[in-house]
């Protein structure tokens, strides 16, 4: 995945930098993250995140921002025709709060139709996104585009994962994701969430149960061993 997650003109120019430092920097995140793979079998995720990550203020654990559907439309649209010029694989769109988001999101999208990828969103619990919708309503929202591949959750409490992915399985047919964090609250003032990894060791288990599974990873406060350990067990683990 390429370190895009929060890269945008709009963010780049409120920090002082440029908005053709912020088109350099995402184009550059698909290119680093190429090299990186070198020429094993590997994709590359270019990452997408919320409308709330230029905030810095957490909105991407609450949603309704506040702002109109026609900017969060023009805010995703730019980032994509840039991302798209450097041709990622696939891409994430991820961390996604709020079904209205969504919405935008899948409007934006068309305007790439060449691209495919999966979207996730961050829970409140294991029924309900961080704006408080749902997550059924997530399932219809992705369901309107032909582009998304999968549709999950990320970023979210190990303790909800099982629950918001049997929630969005009854509802669509994709195939599901899940990276969850490691547990705990983000402290948008002093960054972190204070929790140890070993929640998502712990309920592994259940999530290799889901029957329709197809991606597994970790978010914030997730490490490579935990993300190793998980690799093994599916690759141990009988095939679906």
């Amino acid at each position: 995945m390429t370190a895009s997650y929060q890269v945008s003109r709009e963010g780049f120019v409120a920090a002082g930098r440029t908005a053709r430092e912020a088109d350099n920097a995402l184009r550059a995140s698909v290119l680093i993250a190429r090299e990186a793979v070198a020429n094993r079998p590997v994709l590359v995720a270019a990452s997408i995140g919320p409308y709330g990550a230029i905030l810095h203020d957490g909105s991407e654990y609450r949603g309704r921002y506040g702002v109109s559907r026609d900017r969060l439309v023009d805010f995703h649209a730019e980032r994509l025709a840039v991302i798209n010029e450097a041709q990622p694989d696939v891409l994430a769109i991820e961390t996604i709060p709020d079904v209205e988001e969504i919405d935008a999101l899948m409007e934006a999208l068309a305007t790439v139709p060449h691209l495919t990828g999966w979207v996730t969103v961050t829970c409140a619990d294991t029924s309900h996104t961080s704006a408080g919708q749902r997550l059924d309503e997530v399932a219809a929202a992705v369901a309107t585009s032909s582009q998304v591949s999968a549709v999950g959750v990320n970023c979210t409490a190990p303790v909800h994962v099982s629950g918001a992915l049997t929630a969005l399985s009854a509802s669509c047919d994709l195939p599901l994701v899940a990276y969850p964090n490691a547990g705990g609250d983000w402290d948008p003032f002093h960054g972190g969430r204070g929790a140890a990894e070993n929640q998502a060791v712990d309920l592994l288990g259940q999530w290799c149960a889901q029957p329709n599974l197809g991606l597994l990873g970790g978010c914030c406060g997730v490490g490579p061993t935990t993300v190793g350990y998980m690799a093994e067990r599916l690759a141990t683990a009988q095939p679906r």
